[in-house]
């Protein structure tokens, strides 16, 4: 069993992880905690081996718009210096599938998470942006970085019914904490960085859901 401190504890992909995961969760979210606070994030990383980031302000920053809220980016630069001075190891970060366009889009095959994205919304830049850091960071720093583009994740934890691009990136709760589960147990990340396409097993999925540590979804919408 591993420390695990997770930023946006609080919401709907938060709760059900920490509801979920095999692990020692440490909940880290506002009013209580801000991840943009660099010294107060630092002092309580101490201690853990592993950070999930999920910490986002979607109010302002979400692919339904097309605000730009850069204080997420900074935000999420504060978690990686944070993790590389107080000695964690691996960082798993929420990327989301809108980093690259998967509707109304000519391609050929299932989308591959290391090809060039084309994000689909300034959100979708936004999380090829934080994509770019964990690079960074892995090169420079030697943190582990693990990027999870999430499909869609829901409170009902069940496939909408329309429209099909949705069902086709449909996450269920399930998948998800045993794809974090497999992330955060693994014994080490390949080249320190990978990026995985967080999809249930959907009809006319769109995604390679391939991945270095083991993770083969259970659920899927028929």
């Amino acid at each position: 069993m591993k420390h695990v401190l997770m930023t946006g504890s609080g919401g709907v992909v938060g709760k059900s992880l920490a509801a979920g995961l095999s692990h020692k969760i440490t909940g880290y979210d506002l009013p209580q905690f801000d991840v943009a606070n660099y010294e107060q994030l630092l002092v309580s990383a101490k201690g853990h081996s592993v950070i999930v980031h999920l910490a986002w302000n979607k109010r302002q920053d979400d692919w339904l718009t097309e605000n730009f809220d850069p204080r997420n980016i900074e935000m999420t630069h504060t978690m990686f210096e944070a993790a590389a001075h107080a000695g964690v190891r691996r960082v798993i970060v929420a990327s989301s599938v809108h980093a690259d366009k998967f509707f109304n889009r000519a391609h050929h095959g299932l989308l591959k998470p290391y090809s060039l994205p084309v994000p689909d919304s300034p959100y979708g830049a936004s999380k090829c942006m934080i994509e770019a850091l964990g690079r960074y960071y892995a090169d420079a720093k030697g943190l582990e970085v693990i990027c999870i583009r999430f499909g869609g994740v829901n409170p009902a934890d069940t496939p909408p019914e329309q429209p099909e691009s949705e069902r086709q990136v449909w996450l269920s709760y399930r998948d998800a904490i045993d794809l974090i589960d497999k992330c955060i147990a693994a014994k080490d990340v390949p080249g320190n960085y990978a990026i995985v396409h967080a999809v249930s097993n959907n009809k006319n999925r769109l995604h390679d859901i391939s991945n270095p540590f083991g993770w083969v979804p259970k659920d899927g919408a028929a």
